[in-house]
């Protein structure tokens, strides 16, 4: 019996928009899941539980709209849940997503059972991010139907373990829905994601260059003009190591000395507010290296297709050639 969702081969393309902090939204979601992949943001982009529920209730509109419209069935969305003592809004936006019947959950910080069981009371999914292969098997033990492996490379709170390691230790105790996540810039890395055994490219960085998310015109001018090398991993920012951009962090007057440090640096002191810092140090992946423009979702969904398939046929024709003897 397949432990795979029927969702996926519902697909366009077996890709993930990944939940990204202040730079996901109601437009970036529901446009990718008109094209027909995953579109999610995390709840806390929203300040409050009543503003979190009111773009719930927009993306579910406007996606029931569309279908109504165009016959077509949009792929699902999904919403990033912290699962954390420090998030005080863990209650009240999971009861929100079970009022809404949020179709997919990705946690973060914490797999709980008792979450993943309240979920799945009204058939939703729950995917769960890790960074390293005991995080996969608490992730397992609690029950969650796919893992998000943040491998080296990935934006944000990235892990240090090369994919092709990552995946395939995972997939020895694991046989549900895995997710790959780092570097995936282009439909040639989707394509390579699925030949390493996952299921589901999870793409966070190049979605950032989607004319529909948040992000300022700054942040996708410094993306485009950056490469792998360009990209800084440190935990001096949050406290977790995360990859960030070199020059967002200089423009902040951070020190290579700071980001030596173990300590997460006081923004307090060597910024105006941590908030501040939020908004004015970028995060993003060493798959910048690739990014050279900035595309309407539709748009870049379609170029993704397209490379995802020259990759597979190029693959494809290999078996021509090889193997021998």
């Amino acid at each position: 019996m397949s432990q795979k969702p029927d969702f996926i081969k519902d697909l366009s393309l077996p890709a993930v928009a990944a939940p990204m902090f202040l730079i996901s939204g109601p437009r970036l979601v529901i446009e990718c899941c008109k094209n027909g992949i995953v579109g999610t943001f995390p709840a806390l982009n929203q300040r409050t539980s009543e503003g979190f529920e009111e773009w719930l209730i927009q993306i579910k509109k406007e996606l029931q709209e569309y279908e109504a419209e165009t016959g077509n069935k949009p792929a699902p969305f999904g919403v990033n849940l912290i699962v954390h003592p420090t998030n005080p809004r863990l209650e009240a936006d999971l009861k929100l997503c079970i009022k809404h019947q949020v179709p997919l959950i990705i946690t973060s910080l914490g797999a709980v059972s008792q979450l993943v069981d309240a979920v799945h009371s009204y058939g939703g999914l729950v995917f769960h991010d890790v960074i390293k292969k005991r995080h996969a098997q608490k992730a397992a033990e609690a029950g969650v139907d796919g893992l998000i492996l943040v491998a080296a490379g990935a934006g944000g709170h990235a892990g240090s373990i090369n994919p092709m390691s990552l995946v395939a230790e995972v997939k020895k105790f694991f046989d549900k829905t895995i997710l790959l996540s780092g570097c995936i810039s282009t439909g040639r890395d989707i394509a390579s994601a699925m030949q390493m055994g996952a299921d589901l490219a999870y793409m966070g960085t190049r979605f950032i260059n989607a004319e529909e998310s948040k992000a300022p015109e700054e942040y996708r001018k410094m993306i485009i003009e950056s490469g792998a090398s360009d990209v800084v991993y440190t935990a001096a920012i949050s406290g977790v190591h995360a990859n960030f951009l070199a020059a967002s962090l200089k423009a902040a007057g951070i020190s290579e000395e700071d980001l030596k440090k173990d300590r997460k640096i006081d923004f307090g002191k060597e910024l105006d507010t941590e908030a501040k810092a939020w908004k004015t140090i970028w995060s993003a992946g060493q798959g910048v290296t690739t990014i050279e423009n900035v595309l309407p979702v539709s748009a870049l969904v379609t170029s993704l297709k397209e490379e995802f398939k020259e990759a597979v046929e190029a693959q494809a024709k290999l078996l021509d050639i090889y193997p021998k003897g």
